[in-house]
């Protein structure tokens, strides 16, 4: 196969025999050259072969099959780390250094023309940044979703990180592939929407990589020569396309906006020139880019720069009617995130609520008609056209609170009693409609948005609680009004039209409150507690979110509220220790790994708390939670938890051992300090019950290594392991997923180092 072969032509014509050569061929190269290629280096009689076997790894990487090219990036991106970290390297170092007896030749020097034709692959084939998709969700709203985590995804992250550090090898060759590039779209040599696209692409993806002033003279010759493309195109598709990818650069590049104001400016205003343009997909891109912009230049629109009157921010207010008259309601909202994005960049206390004001009053007014309407009819809460009126400002607000923090309170006031009435009102015609209909009724489209304004209540009243700044005002003015209005008809609504969001903004109002909300934990249990547990204790799979909403609350309280818990009758707190036991036997494995982090939380709180109480609770719930936990453990679907297992074992053996239990834990128990041996024995009776195969020797040595390394977490594992490996074997059953928890602990260190790694060098993030 000769050097000169056009691969990618012969590969598309191939017979199956040849295209798995060709990935045979790949494999061989990328896996022996990752290996050896440092030795083959240091032989000078292999150089040139080696040179060789790089230009084929060139040719098949330019082969269209994309797990061919998978094989071959991985092995380019291992080799230009390996060069980016060779000693010694920085953005000032000379890319050719002449080798002498003071400069040895470096590593790089030999492979900067295989370097160059990588750079050139990379960039012609730069996969898509991000995925969108445009999917229904469970209410029926069309809405666009960033996937975070796909093959596409994960590629574009590889050839990123590969580009950088060929950036950093030899910025001046990256910089004239891509200008070359850019010139032969303007001749027409290259044009074509896929190859405009990777090699915008590929230039956002580099932003970083350089230094500032190489970055500046760059991206001005990038955007004059797209600028200029788009004056060029005939067509309204081709300049769409060309409009996007200046949109997508531009928004990759925060530090030379924030450097250049009115380059910034003039960028900012041709996004809302995009906003109305209707070709498919640019309306989208521009209000993405325009959210990207704020998140970074925020401080920049609301000071008044050189030159101007008044800040940036005040311009867009004034025109905002005009601005956004052409978005799509899930566009607007997005807008309305990017400019409280620059509102909440405000310093001045006055200037911002000033701000907060003009920004609000088009959705507030809307609202004040809504709300006028329904004093009229309380009827016209059930009209479509009101209900989706009703859910656009809240998204609005939603997205205006998650941008503008705790300042948000000064529109929350303005709106909330409102907002409280006509929640409780969409309740009742949820509950009268299901009454009416039956259960199944919440899967009609009109009832389906009533459910959606009520749990867009609840995120916006979460969202303002996990933000604000004054738990005072909280506790003040927006406590009683949410029990009145919220609590009550959680408890007297039908199971199916209660909302799991009430729980987990309650979650996040006693995270936010802390031990100044513990006198009303009681009322809400009274409340939400009970109600919520019958609605999930009947099997494992009703109702996941009032689930895991459920232990979410169950475990704020236990950390931030406990002495509640303590003024809790027997009654209340046995179903609160009962529902948690329940949690660490439960199939979903976020539920157990909930029950079994709260289950550590009451144990670590009982042994700091008052001696009666953890004497009593020891004395009831000491010998029970040993049972429990001992059964999971010993349950095949339950490996994952071992770790936490193994602590909370731990924990109760060295209670017993350290004599903290201070009552007789049996009626046959005559001293407390017999309390230990009597564990011992119980556990002895409780192993040799459930499994009668084991040895009275071998349970004897199982018992007497937990009391040992009660105080050695990493030994009383595998302690614990080996007794589960004993009872496995004998039983014949797989023990692999006894070492599950491990591995997935070892995944997650070498990613993590991967990522402090990665953070490392500019331009990776």
């Amino acid at each position: 196969m000769p050097l000169t072969i056009d691969l990618k032509t012969a590969y598309r014509n191939a017979k199956d025999d040849d295209q798995k050569f060709i990935q045979n061929l790949a494999l061989f190269f990328s896996n022996f050259l990752k290996e050896h290629s440092i030795l083959i280096e240091r032989t000078p009689d292999l150089k040139e072969t080696l040179l060789e076997a790089l230009q084929y790894l060139i040719l098949i990487s330019e082969v269209e099959e994309i797990e061919i090219f998978k094989i071959c990036l991985e092995y380019w991106n291992i080799l230009s780390a390996e060069l980016y970290r060779e000693v010694p390297f920085s953005q000032t170092t000379p890319y050719l250094l002449q080798s002498n007896q003071h400069n040895p030749p470096r590593r790089r020097d030999f492979y900067g023309t295989v370097l160059s034709k990588v750079r050139r692959v990379i960039i012609s084939r730069m996969a898509r940044p991000e995925e969108v998709l445009v999917v229904e969700n469970e209410r029926g709203e069309v809405v666009r979703e960033f996937m975070k985590d796909t093959d596409a995804i994960n590629l574009y992250k590889n050839m990123r990180e590969t580009l950088v550090y060929l950036t950093h090898l030899n910025y001046d060759d990256t910089e004239s592939i891509m200008t070359e590039k850019l010139a032969n779209q303007i001749n027409g040599s290259e044009w074509s929407w896929k190859n405009l696209n990777t090699l915008c692409w590929a230039i956002g993806s580099i932003s970083g990589a350089m230094n500032e002033e190489d970055e500046k003279r760059f991206l001005v010759t990038v955007i004059k020569e797209l600028l200029g493309l788009v004056e060029q195109k005939r067509g309204k598709d081709n300049k769409a396309i060309v409009a996007s990818n200046i949109m997508y650069v531009v928004g990759q590049y925060p530090r030379f906006l924030r450097a250049h104001w009115k380059f910034l400016k003039t960028v900012v205003n041709k996004l809302f020139e995009f906003m109305h343009e209707t070709h498919e997909g640019v309306q989208d891109m521009a209000c993405d880019t325009f959210i990207k912009i704020t998140q970074k230049c925020r401080r920049h629109f609301v000071t008044v720069q050189f030159g101007e009157s008044q800040a940036f921010v005040d311009e867009i207010l004034t025109n905002i009617n005009g601005i956004i008259c052409h978005l799509e309601p899930h566009q607007i909202h997005t807008f309305y995130e990017a400019v409280g994005n620059m509102i909440a960049a405000s310093i001045d206390n006055v200037q911002q609520t000033r701000l907060i004001d003009r920004y609000m009053q088009l959705p507030n007014d809307v609202w004040s008609s809504i709300i006028t309407g329904a004093k009229k009819s309380v009827e016209s809460l059930k009209e479509p056209d009101v209900i989706n009126n009703i859910l656009n400002i809240l998204k609005t607000n939603i997205r205006a609170s998650k941008a503008l923090g705790a300042p948000y309170v000064h529109q929350l006031l303005k709106i909330y009693n409102d907002l409280l009435h006509i929640y409780k009102v969409t309740s009742e015609n949820i509950n009268q409609a299901i009454r009416m209909n039956g259960p199944l009724v919440v899967k009609q489209r009109l009832i389906k948005s009533m459910i959606a304004i009520k749990e867009d209540t609840l995120i916006l009243i979460g969202n303002y609680f996990s933000k604000a700044a004054n738990v005072q005002q909280i506790l003040d003015e927006f406590l009683q009004p949410l029990y009145t209005f919220v609590l009550v008809d959680y408890r007297d609504g039908h199971p199916d039209a209660r909302e799991s969001e009430v729980l987990n903004m309650l979650s996040i109002l006693i995270n936010k409150c802390e031990d100044r909300i513990t006198a009303r934990i009681p009322e809400i249990f009274d409340l939400i507690f009970e109600h919520t547990l019958h609605m999930i204790d009947k099997n494992f799979e009703d109702y996941p979110d009032h689930r895991k909403n459920f232990y979410v609350l169950l475990q704020s309280v236990a950390n931030v509220c406990f002495p509640a818990l303590l003024t809790l009758n027997a009654t209340q707190f046995k179903l609160v220790y009962d529902s948690i036991m329940w949690a660490i036997k439960h199939t979903m494995r976020t539920i157990s790994e909930l029950g079994l982090e709260i289950l550590q939380l009451l144990l670590r709180k009982f042994h700091a708390c008052d001696p009666q109480a953890s004497q009593t609770f020891y004395q009831i719930y000491y010998l029970e939670t040993m049972q429990h936990i001992f059964g999971v453990v010993a349950e095949c679907s339950h490996t994952s938890g071992l770790t936490a297992h193994s602590q909370i074992l731990a924990n109760l053996f060295l209670i017993a051992e350290q004599g903290l239990i201070k009552v007789p834990l049996a009626p046959e128990v005559q001293e407390p300090s017999q309390n230990l041996l009597y564990v011992q024995q119980f556990m002895g009776n409780l192993l040799k019950t459930a499994f009668p195969h084991l040895q009275d020797g071998q349970i004897k040595v199982i018992i007497e290594g937990f009391v040992t390394l009660d105080q050695d977490i990493a030994g009383f594992k595998e302690h614990l392991r080996d007794f589960l490996v004993q009872i496995r074997e004998a039983t014949g059953d797989d023990i692999t997923d006894l070492y599950l928890e491990d591995r997935e602990q070892t995944l997650k260190r070498a990613a993590e180092e991967k990522r402090q790694v990665q953070m490392s060098v500019p331009g990776k993030r």
